[in-house]
């Protein structure tokens, strides 16, 4: 079965804010982002792309634009799926001004149990998103062979709930995991089980460097990176 890259959109103008921008219309990458999302097709120019599929948020759709416009042959898909949780009322809201919601804990502790109040619950989130993602293994398998690579586009979120579920880990695990914005994820799938074969590879390590705090909880929505 293929390979499939899941690439977080390049970071954006929430990131930066400390918004949790949800699935509001909008918002775009920030100056880094954008230099993040222009250079994709470089440090993916070795792999034979075959299709294209992104969330329809803005920030995902300008994370592959600089690819696209670098493989003219290239499809480009979009499919609702692997858009961002619906956040309900946290839609928009300050991170910092989250933390303090008794729901929070639940969201760090025991996702699986998280229903966000006017959204949608983070196990319905992981569930729409594995099933795309098999949808289309079978379709690139039977259009382009075995062997093929394609990419998605998606969110921090959706991308950690799609790396436990490879790994046949609880969701109440998936805060365990960490993607920064344009960040690549390898799965490759085959008939009996998937291996991740890479995990949130950005190629820079300063993320990595000692803080004077390091944070405590996962960042909802997948948090702005290193500084």
């Amino acid at each position: 079965m293929p390979t499939l890259l899941l690439v977080r959109h390049g970071r954006s103008t929430a990131n930066t804010e400390g918004l949790l921008a949800g699935r509001t219309p909008g918002v775009a990458l920030d100056e880094r982002g954008t230099a993040q999302a222009a250079a994709l097709p470089g440090r993916l120019a070795a792999l034979p792309l075959c299709e294209v599929v992104a969330s329809p948020l803005q920030r995902c759709q300008e994370t592959i634009r600089p690819l696209l416009d670098a493989r003219p042959g290239l499809t480009a898909h979009t499919d609702d799926r692997i858009g961002e949780c619906d956040y309900g009322d946290w839609t928009g809201r300050k991170l910092a001004e989250l933390k303090d919601e008794p729901l929070m804990e639940v969201v760090q502790a025991h996702p699986s149990a998280a229903a966000f109040p006017g959204g949608e619950s983070l196990r319905a989130m992981q569930t729409r998103a594995a099933e795309a993602v098999r949808e289309w293994n079978a379709r690139v398998e039977r259009d382009h062979g075995g062997d093929a690579v394609y990419l998605m586009c998606s969110h921090g979120d959706i991308i950690k709930s799609l790396v436990a579920e490879a790994l046949g880990l609880h969701l109440d695990l998936f805060q365990r995991i960490s993607v920064d914005p344009c960040s690549v994820t390898a799965i490759r799938y085959t008939r009996l089980r998937p291996y991740l074969v890479r995990l949130g590879d950005t190629g820079d390590f300063a993320a990595l460097a000692p803080r004077a705090e390091s944070p405590a909880d996962a960042p909802v929505g997948g948090g702005a990176g290193a500084p």
